[in-house]
């Protein structure tokens, strides 16, 4: 159990440190591709407004920035607008342009007719394509009919419309590309060697964070044991006063009554010691090869005849010639205890269903029977010790709450798995996997 509880605490750490770092690495490089993309859209905005030309620019007295040379020798701003008001506009449209963009800016043109053949191309302000390829680039654009976005590893690129047709503006984003694909492969290798760090010193430290648990566990342990070997002797000896007292002065319903709250005891401190043992990890069971489906037969035969004089009726189905590597006598008992729950807390009147069947290498018992009303879907917390899903129902049957608990620690200890649910809230269905 401690295993398994460090296991689950190391899993909810190194799932908790992975989630932030997630989270964080992938936002920073979220926010660090849009500043990319959104530079990218300022100059090619800023390109596309002079006509496919990026104009020189130089800082006014204010800080901001114009245009040297101006389209066609006219200022850009209407004159009804004030030097300004316009560097301000021009501020806020292009704030990630600055008087060194014309200079570190590399872009090309092609313009394409309505059949989108290339009518002019110009490669001035690059010098790492040629006139050619930028012809290729923008003809098979035009053909996919796509007016902007990435092309390739290094452009983006968008339109707009012409005299002569539609202008294709590619800009190279090559340099700021890479550094973001340098920065994500950093932040990525970083984050995988810091969890692996975490890693290393929470199984490290989870022995430190658990130990306390573990010597609860381990005393809670020993607590039941030695109650249930001091229990023992006590029962012993009322168990045989009882009898004593019958043969000096016959049975009564006294005698029956305590004889059966000492069997009641006796079974309950079997099972807490039994259960007990069975959740130590270092506890060995006497594993052999045996015919499962004969020790599964033997021990669900014998309730039919109880199921009968209960007004029940059970049904065995077992695939014949299984064979099992396990503890034959644990396995006879999660039999039992299956059984024995269905018995108790089936409805009057129905039937109780035992199965057990190949699948793979797995062996699948099953046990349905039939109740008055419970919870639709998984009841897995029917294992929890002591649990009790109606109190009154369970102190007419005389359940201690454990054979639920006993039956998933005998199943754990043979590496398999226990299931209980409920898909009609009227029928519940135990598979234990083997």
């Amino acid at each position: 159990m401690i295993k398994s509880l460090r296991r689950k605490f190391i899993a909810v750490a190194m799932s908790s440190v992975f989630l932030v770092l997630a989270g964080i690495i992938g936002t920073i490089n979220v926010i660090s591709f849009a500043n990319v993309n959104n530079t990218a859209n300022e100059r090619l905005s800023y390109i596309s407004e002079n006509g496919g030309e990026l104009q020189t620019m130089q800082p006014r007295g204010n800080g901001n920035f114009e245009d040297m040379t101006p389209p066609d020798g006219e200022d850009i701003q209407p004159p009804d607008i004030n030097e300004e008001q316009q560097n301000k506009e021009f501020k806020t449209k292009f704030k990630n342009l600055s008087e060194e963009t014309p200079f570190d800016t590399r872009y090309f043109t092609v313009t394409v007719d309505e059949n989108g053949n290339a009518v002019s191309v110009n490669t001035g302000s690059i010098a790492a394509i040629t006139e050619e390829e930028a012809q290729n680039y923008a003809e098979e654009l035009a053909g996919s009919g796509k007016t902007g976005g990435f092309y390739g590893d290094s452009y983006k690129y968008t339109t707009i419309e012409t005299d002569e047709g539609t202008m294709y503006i590619f800009l190279d984003c090559s340099r700021e590309l890479s550094t973001f694909s340098s920065f994500l492969s950093a932040s990525v290798l970083m984050s995988v060697a810091g969890l692996m760090l975490v890693f290393v010193l929470v199984v490290i430290l989870s022995n430190t964070a658990l130990r306390p648990v573990a010597e609860s566990y381990e005393k809670q342990k020993q607590f039941i044991t030695d109650a249930g070997h001091e229990l023992k002797t006590p029962l012993t000896i009322i168990d045989a006063n009882t009898e004593i007292i019958e043969m000096d002065y016959g049975e009564s319903e006294w005698t029956e009554s305590i004889r059966h709250q000492v069997k009641r005891l006796a079974e309950l401190t079997q099972n807490l010691v039994f259960l007990s043992k069975m959740e130590e990890e270092t506890t060995a069971l006497n594993n052999t090869d045996f015919s499962i489906s004969d020790a599964v037969y033997d021990t669900a035969q014998p309730f039919e005849a109880v199921a009968k004089s209960n007004g029940k009726e059970l049904k065995i189905d077992i695939e014949e010639s299984l064979s099992f590597h396990g503890d034959e006598y644990s396995i006879r008992r999660l039999v039992s205890l299956l059984l024995d729950n269905a018995m108790k807390y089936s409805k009057d009147g129905s039937r109780i269903e035992i199965s057990l069947r190949q699948n793979g290498k797995n062996k699948i018992l099953t046990v349905k029977n039939d109740v008055d009303a419970c919870e639709i879907g998984s009841l897995d917390k029917w294992f929890e010790r002591f649990y009790r899903a109606d109190a009154s129902r369970n102190s007419k049957t005389g359940g201690s709450g454990i054979g639920l608990s006993t039956a998933k620690a005998i199943v754990q200890a043979h590496k398999g798995k226990i299931h209980a649910e409920s898909k009609d809230g009227k029928t519940v269905v135990f598979t234990a996997t083997l």
